[in-house]
């Protein structure tokens, strides 16, 4: 994992050290861009403790919230006010409280269908980027942050589906999950995803070690093969880590 062009892993003792390690770096990323900054967040169970911590009145007052904007990098179809909707789960964790209404970009889902979703959040992306074409030299997000699925999905990119090959397209709609729940998405594609200066994985619990076993040994999933143009970290707890890639405590 340390070879050039591999993901850096970091292991942490549990998921409270590990949620401390992650808004380190959020706060890194924050403090290396004194303009305008954009944070991509992702939804499931493992950004939950982070996104606890940076709304607490011990993290709140560093971030500077009139430079940051956040995005989130899939949704599942459903209303804002559904308890499934990623976006919501975010806002109403830390971000409601503290950000500007006017720097929170939810992906829309109450639209016609995934695509239309997918379609509208490239073109809000395309419009806060200032082009609809990405150049390397010039990242979208500051951070993007992401998990890890049973199967090895990561965002709504599942594996075997075609939306994981797109290549054009910042945004796509996904009729069907191939987890729970099975509800259509909305995803941001691989190379929207790939433009950040970094892009950090939070891998927590002992059932995500199947797929960390299969991740760390290179199987062909979309987790492994989503790569930020500029640093790739998987932050995983010890719960997580296959024994045989443990070193000593």
């Amino acid at each position: 994992m340390s070879a050039a062009g591999q993901p850096k892993l970091i292991v942490a003792g549990d998921a409270e050290a590990l949620a401390l390690a992650a808004a380190e770096r959020v706060m890194a990323r924050i403090a290396a861009n004194p303009s305008r900054i954009a944070i991509c967040l992702t939804g499931g169970s493992s950004p939950k403790k982070l996104y606890q911590l940076l709304g607490s009145d011990a993290w709140r007052g560093k971030i500077p919230w009139d430079r940051v904007h956040w995005f989130i990098g899939d949704e599942r179809f459903v209303p804002e006010t559904d308890p499934l909707n990623n976006m919501a789960v975010a806002r109403a964790t830390f971000l409601d409280r503290n950000a500007p209404a006017g720097h929170l970009h939810p992906i829309p889902t109450v639209v016609e269908n995934p695509d239309e979703g997918a379609a509208a959040y490239a073109h809000e992306l395309q419009a806060f980027y200032g082009s609809d074409q990405l150049d390397p030299a010039r990242p979208l997000f500051d951070l993007v942050l992401m998990g890890a699925g049973p199967d090895g999905h990561t965002a709504s990119l599942f594996p075997g589906y075609p939306e994981i090959e797109e290549t054009r397209r910042w945004a796509v709609g996904v009729p069907k999950a191939n987890v729970a729940p099975f509800v259509p998405r909305i995803s941001l594609t691989l190379p929207a995803l790939a433009s950040c200066r970094e892009m950090l994985f939070e891998i927590a619990g002992h059932d995500k070690q199947p797929i960390l076993t299969r991740l760390l040994n290179g199987e062909n999933l979309p987790a492994l093969r989503a790569r930020s143009n500029g640093e790739t970290v998987w932050l995983v707890d010890r719960a997580a880590l296959p024994e045989e890639f443990r070193g000593p405590r």
